[in-house]
């Protein structure tokens, strides 16, 4: 009977030593990823932008508030990749307009990296897209390198260079900034009247032009973003190339509490990382180790006993 106790704990032992370094380097690479039944609001504040009413048709000046609605398609998720898609409203607040914009995304990626799967219907407003570079999220175990990012308003990968780290809300993080240049992005047409052009009448092509600044505040281990600022400049041009008005022209930051919530959520995130990554392995590892010395001590001390 001592002799199978010894066995039974040794060979325990060993399968704990065994199972650490298994969870550390393999399990909790597979178990940590973007949730399939992601579902999740954020609120953005612009003041005082500039942009093109369709309702007055002319530019007001105002500030906006933006509410982003993201939700997962579990059904079209798969043991690699997950679909969101996203829905944006635009009110303006100064001037009483609700709805001045409206834009829809989906988008699919890979759930471990966050780069951008081509598949499942993907798009801007509809429009087809071939996506590249990181969707909603950066890879985890973020690098202070440059990443590519996918920008819906030019519907393309631009890069994302690392500048600096910070702190939002007691949480360390990685500071990106991404740089669109002057990107084409629509034409349509539009009274001549309207734009200010003289000694035409009807209607005239136009334009749309967009080129912004992205910075963001990611959270190193999760690759979650915790705060987003979006320098947004549109303009619409007429096809002589001289610029007729302003069509979006704003800064747009997330407000206090979307912030807060985001940070929460990455420490949440980090926090489950490091349990499984750290603290379960370390914990099977001596307790393993402990089970195997034990085994070894009764071993020993049978034939003294006997």
């Amino acid at each position: 009977m001592g002799r199978i106790s010894t066995l039974v704990l040794i060979g325990f032992g060993a399968f704990f030593i065994a199972l650490a370094p298994l969870l550390r380097f393999w399990a909790a690479e597979k178990i940590i990823s973007a949730p399939a039944n992601q579902f999740g609001i954020s609120r953005l504040e612009a003041k005082e932008a500039q942009y093109f009413s369709l309702q007055d048709l002319k530019v007001l000046t105002g500030d906006l508030d933006i509410i982003v609605t993201t939700r997962g398609d579990v059904k079209e998720a798969t043991s690699d990749r997950v679909v969101w898609d996203e829905a944006t409203v635009v009110n303006d607040v100064t001037n009483s307009r609700p709805q001045i914009e409206l834009s829809e995304r989906r988008s699919a990626f890979n759930r471990y990296t966050g780069a951008g799967v081509n598949c499942c219907g993907s798009n801007v407003d509809k429009a087809p897209v071939q996506l590249d570079g990181q969707i909603y999220k950066f890879p985890f175990d973020v690098e202070k390198k440059t990443y590519k990012v996918f920008n819906a308003q030019a519907q393309k990968a631009f890069d994302a260079q690392f500048v600096r780290e910070d702190n939002v809300n007691g949480l360390p993080v990685y500071v990106f900034e991404q740089q669109v240049p002057p990107t084409k992005t629509e034409t349509r047409t539009a009274p001549a009247n309207v734009l200010g052009i003289t000694g035409t009448t009807g209607d005239v092509q136009v334009d749309r032009w967009y080129d912004g600044r992205t910075t963001f505040w990611i959270e190193p281990v999760t690759g979650s973003p915790v705060k987003q600022e979006v320098q947004r400049h549109e303009v619409l041009k007429t096809q002589d190339g001289v610029e007729r008005a302003a069509a979006f022209v704003g800064t747009a930051k997330m407000t206090d509490k979307t912030v807060a919530d985001l940070v929460n959520n990455a420490k949440e995130g980090k926090s489950q990382i490091n349990l499984l990554r750290v603290v379960i392995p370390l914990v099977l590892l001596i307790v393993g180790v402990v089970l195997v010395l034990a085994g070894v001590l009764m071993a020993r001390r049978r034939p003294a006993a006997a």
